[in-house]
């Protein structure tokens, strides 16, 4: 990879406006509305007093796939998601415009053969008020260019999860065309619509959107604690361990500490922990 270039990135202020239809559309790639008769679940997927789903955080003013671009010299092919981080410092309206300011925190060189960590963090402001919305930070793990330098502060690593049972636990499933809705809200990474993208990444089929997975736990632990109440919900992190397939039961296994819950998800149908180390933080 270009180093220096990556180090010299400057991506100017994103500024996206998201209506009903956005919000709607996000909720749905979740699946959220797979029981038209949960009324629990119903606000976020109809109009008629409209919630925002706190994880939606992640997409908005998304940079795009800039690391696909020839002159950052990665490959790209190679490139899975490996962390995802999000807080929110002021619940986030139904429909808005949101300002996002982006940057790369540093690059984890990991040596040769064994790959590269990208950290990146976006700032997110309502674009109306000013108001600081969220602090998203997500790590992504470049496979193929490893041994080529690195820089900034490396990120301290999870905590393994207790060593015991769970206290609660949330299946979710997903819909075999859940990677082509969630892709519609604005992460077209091919390697998630193209069997031969896929293939060549050396994945039998396409995989679900990591940020899927991870809106997935968000959609679990809603249920779960929040009483499906976003304002209640403040913070989670995730690490990506496996890809899902869609068309998987997803299996969330939490752990109860007050007002932090640490997690894990599984795919029920390999038994596979796609999920770990992931953490949440609620208000009781």
């Amino acid at each position: 990879m270009n180093l220096q270039k990556i180090k010299d990135l400057d991506l100017k202020p994103l500024v996206q406006s998201y209506d009903v239809r956005d919000t709607i559309l996000y909720a749905l790639g979740l699946g959220y509305g797979e029981d038209p008769l949960d009324e629990s679940e119903l606000p976020f997927v109809f109009e008629d007093k409209l919630k925002f789903v706190p994880s939606m955080s992640s997409l908005l003013c998304h940079p795009g796939f800039w690391l696909q671009e020839p002159q950052f010299e990665v490959n790209w092919v190679k490139i899975l998601h490996a962390e995802q981080d999000f807080v929110i410092h002021k619940p986030f309206p139904a429909t808005g415009t949101v300002r996002g300011t982006f940057s790369v925190r540093g690059i984890e060189d990991k040596g040769a053969e064994k790959g590269a960590l990208l950290h990146q963090e976006k700032a997110l402001y309502n674009e109306e008020n000013g108001d600081h919305l969220a602090t998203v930070r997500s790590t992504l793990f470049l496979r193929g260019n490893g041994g080529e330098g690195g820089y900034g502060e490396p990120i301290e690593p999870a905590a393994p999860l207790p060593d015991t049972a769970p206290d609660a636990v949330v299946e979710l499933p997903t819909d075999l065309r859940a990677a082509l809705i969630y892709r519609l809200s604005g992460d077209w990474n091919p390697l998630h619509a193209s069997p031969e993208i896929a293939k060549k990444a050396g994945f039998e089929k396409p995989i679900l959107h990591g940020l899927c997975t991870n809106g997935m736990a968000c959609r679990a632990i809603l249920k779960q604690y929040c009483d499906n109440d976003p304002e209640r919900f403040k913070s989670m992190f995730v690490r990506f361990s496996r890809p899902v397939y869609p068309g998987e039961t997803i299996r969330f296994e939490f752990y109860d500490n007050g007002n932090e819950i640490r997690f894990r998800a599984l795919v029920k149908e390999r038994n596979v922990v796609v999920l770990d180390r992931c953490r949440a933080e609620i208000s009781r």
